[in-house]
């Protein structure tokens, strides 16, 4: 069977290119008579691995001096709880909630101070992105957090909320790399790499050093304290060493695209051509708010769940896979991250104007 259209959240769909340099290196990495699978974090060849990685990436997102970059383990659900062992200090931090990670995020801090939901978009089912810029925020707050962009809704923050001079926490694990970002604005910025940047096994922390401290909750496991890991510069203990070295070329292919301008480009050409069937179709309509659409994750349904998973069926049988909806939303949804070719969203819109043709009333 030839390659698919893989259109998953993640785990999700990575650079043929990158695929095919990584086999080619599985069993001999660069003269080394072994696999990066296989060699010790301590080696000089990953030394040199781990280091170009994290210059790539500072060098894409434009990372001040500042800010440190953290490969770590855990994905994004350890972050939910080491952001507030490591930055709750007054055991106050608020929250804008806008999808299920966020509220997941939300309910963890709450186990380590007052937690506060001072925005909600889940009285429409997190469609739409609450209006930020004037929220309550307390006094007290160590810091705001949101889920920047929203992998199971298809909603994403076009404007960032108005902290009121609180550091601003970020999860931006389904938008990573696929548009240019002011790091300045963030205290800290964290994704998961499986959806837009590397293989499952990588969650990638982005702190600004004010931030990293020896000042942590009572209790805070040793390899949960950003310090500790800043410090050993992410080896710390054995990493991801294998998701960092793949992260690592897609860094590069990346940079060879033109950089996230051009990824920002790209990525706007293969959302407008589904969004533009979506808004057209007799059949199939999104589900999110024009004005908070994502570039990232495309919900849509037919309205009714047999004929969903009717073309679910279909579409799966016609080589475009992993299209059927969050079980909280249903229906189906496309991910169109960075390595999606526009030629995969094109011959999607072509078969989803078959399947309305051979299914109109």
């Amino acid at each position: 069977m030839g390659r698919v259209y893989n259109f998953s959240a993640g785990p999700a769909v990575l650079p043929e290119e990158v695929l095919r340099e990584a086999a080619e290196e599985m069993l001999d990495y660069k003269g080394t008579g072994m696999s990066v699978m296989e060699m010790s974090h301590r080696s000089k060849a990953f030394e040199t691995i781990i280091q170009e990685a994290e210059q790539d990436l500072r060098d894409l997102m434009n990372i001040p001096d500042n800010y440190k970059v953290l490969f770590l383990q855990g994905g994004a659900h350890l972050q939910f709880s080491a952001i507030p062992m490591n930055l709750m200090k007054n055991r106050v931090a608020d929250y804008i909630i806008t999808g299920q990670w966020a509220k997941k995020a939300y309910k963890e801090a709450q186990k380590y101070g007052k937690a506060v939901a001072v925005a909600s978009s889940e009285d429409k089912t997190f469609s739409y992105i609450p209006d930020c810029s004037d929220l309550p925020i307390d006094e007290d707050a160590d810091y705001v957090y949101i889920c920047e962009n929203n992998t199971i809704y298809g909603t994403k923050f076009k404007t960032l909320p108005n902290t009121k001079g609180k550091p601003l926490v970020s999860d931006i694990s389904s938008c990573f790399l696929s548009e240019p970002v002011d790091v300045t604005k963030y205290g800290l910025l964290y994704g998961g790499a499986q959806k837009n940047v590397g293989p499952a096994g990588v969650v990638i922390v982005i702190v600004r050093e004010d931030l990293v401290t020896e000042d942590v909750l009572d209790g805070t496991p040793t390899i949960c304290m950003y310090k500790t890991q800043a410090d050993a510069k992410s080896l710390y203990n054995t990493p991801p060493a294998y998701g960092i070295y793949i992260c690592g070329k897609v860094f590069k292919w990346i940079k060879k695209q033109g950089g996230l301008e051009a990824m920002k480009e790209y990525n706007e050409k293969k959302a407008k051509i589904l969004y533009d069937f979506l808004d057209q179709s007799k059949l199939f309509h999104g589900t999110v708010a024009k004005e908070d659409r994502s570039l990232m994750n495309v919900p849509f349904v037919t309205g009714d769940p047999d004929l969903d998973a009717e073309f679910v069926k279909e579409a799966t049988s016609a080589g475009f896979v992993n299209l059927k909806g969050h079980r909280t939303v249903g229906g189906m949804r496309a991910s169109i991250y960075n390595a999606m070719p526009i030629e995969g969203v094109q011959k999607l819109v072509e078969f989803m104007k078959k399947f309305e043709e051979a299914h109109q009333a």
